[in-house]
């Protein structure tokens, strides 16, 4: 006759030593290795600390309204053209100084209350035999982010292009984008690039040298850049008429910033990556316990619970 199977239960045994016995030391060998070799896994797999994370932002940009703007000339009695919103470096710069037409306007695209867009346009009357052969431009901004630290600083776009002939105009488009050396802090106030590049009080040329500028600003740790410009030039001006500049520069919705994690933050990154190993070693320690009791590999005293209750009975 066919049998099968009716009813089925587990079976609970237990195994009893001495203290001072190699079942005992077994035991505590499983038990730490159990939990010391996660440990070594997630630390030679990459490293147990984050030490650098990332996050994104949209930044809050302004244009300053400050600039400074050289144009190289041919053709004409000096070589280039020149004007800022820098008093001091205007008064030094009266033998090329020329006044331009200046009209700037930020756009909000998406409504989030925050600019996404800078239209800048400049007109600077020039002499029909001078012949702009190359374009030098300064923009000044206002970079502020606020989700782990308070970071604010002043921040630089420029734009340095030759024309390949005598240029009328010059249509130019990019993307503000951040650079970073190092990372930011985690929380806090960092205004060490706040400060104005440019001292405005200053009566000493060097201080506004484009040079100097530029290699102070490039000492920096975080920068901002235009990414990808497009330059477009137009060609042969006409007699009488001014040279037109016109930037678009677009400010970014979610920039990517590197960050130092707080202690935290690494202790909830720690605690998952071991976590997550720990399972496997406690799943194949539990299965070697289970191997070596049942096959006596150190000797121990077995006890199954029905004949504890057997004994208890009679």
């Amino acid at each position: 006759m066919a049998v099968y199977e009716v009813f089925a239960h587990p079976e609970l045994r237990r195994y009893k030593a001495s203290i001072v016995s190699k079942a005992s030391v077994f035991l505590v060998a499983c038990f730490l290795l159990t939990f010391i070799i996660p440990v070594l896994v997630t630390y030679r797999s990459g490293g147990f600390w984050i030490k650098e994370s990332t996050y994104q932002e949209s930044p809050v940009i302004a244009f300053k309204h400050d600039f400074l703007l050289v144009l190289d000339l041919d053709g004409g009695q000096v070589k280039y053209a020149t004007y800022s919103t820098f008093q001091k470096y205007n008064g030094m710069q009266w033998r090329n100084l020329r006044i331009p037409v200046v009209t700037s306007r930020e756009e909000d695209e998406n409504g989030d209350g925050r600019a996404d867009l800078l239209k800048f346009n400049l007109e600077m009357p020039l002499l029909d035999t001078e012949n702009v052969r190359g374009i030098r431009l300064v923009l000044f901004f206002y970079y502020k982010l606020v989700k782990y630290s308070s970071f604010h600083m002043e921040s630089l776009a420029v734009v340095t292009e030759t024309a390949p002939l005598p240029a009328e105009k010059v249509y130019i488009s990019g993307d503000l984008s951040i650079k970073q050396k190092q990372t930011l802090a985690h929380r806090g106030i960092d205004i060490r690039y706040n400060d104005s590049l440019v001292n405005q009080t200053s009566s000493f040329a060097e201080e506004y040298n484009l040079q100097r500028l530029l290699e102070t600003y490039s000492k920096r740790n975080v920068t901002t850049r235009l990414v990808s410009p497009n330059i477009v030039w137009t060609t042969y001006r006409a007699p009488g008429s001014p040279f037109t500049l016109t930037a678009n520069i677009a400010y970014p919705n979610d920039e990517t910033y590197h960050f130092r994690p707080g202690f935290w933050y690494m202790i909830k990154w720690a605690w998952v990556q071991y976590l997550s190993v720990l399972i496997i070693f406690l799943y194949i320690f539990e299965r070697v316990k289970v191997f070596v009791f049942m096959n006596q590999l150190v000797t121990t005293i077995v006890e199954k619970v029905s004949d504890v209750k057997n004994r208890r009975f009679t």
